[in-house]
């Protein structure tokens, strides 16, 4: 899997997470992490089709506030 996402970010001009399942989130927190992380500098979106990810951004949202996460 891991061979797969580097490949996949040398590939993309920017990473957009549509809704999914398991795989796609897995992807983006990967996505996410790696941003945080410097190894790369990509744009990273969600495509919240009629709020399929309202409750994961409230998730973050609320995690961030509480120090959780940056």
């Amino acid at each position: 899997m891991h061979e797969s996402l580097l490949k996949m970010m040398e590939l993309l001009y920017a990473f957009i997470a549509l809704p999914h399942g398991f795989g796609t989130l897995k992807e983006l927190f990967h996505m996410i992490s790696w941003a945080q992380l410097n190894i790369h500098g990509k744009p990273i979106g969600v495509l919240n089709i009629n709020g399929f990810f309202n409750g994961l951004l409230s998730f973050i949202d609320h995690a961030m506030k509480q120090k959780f996460i940056t």
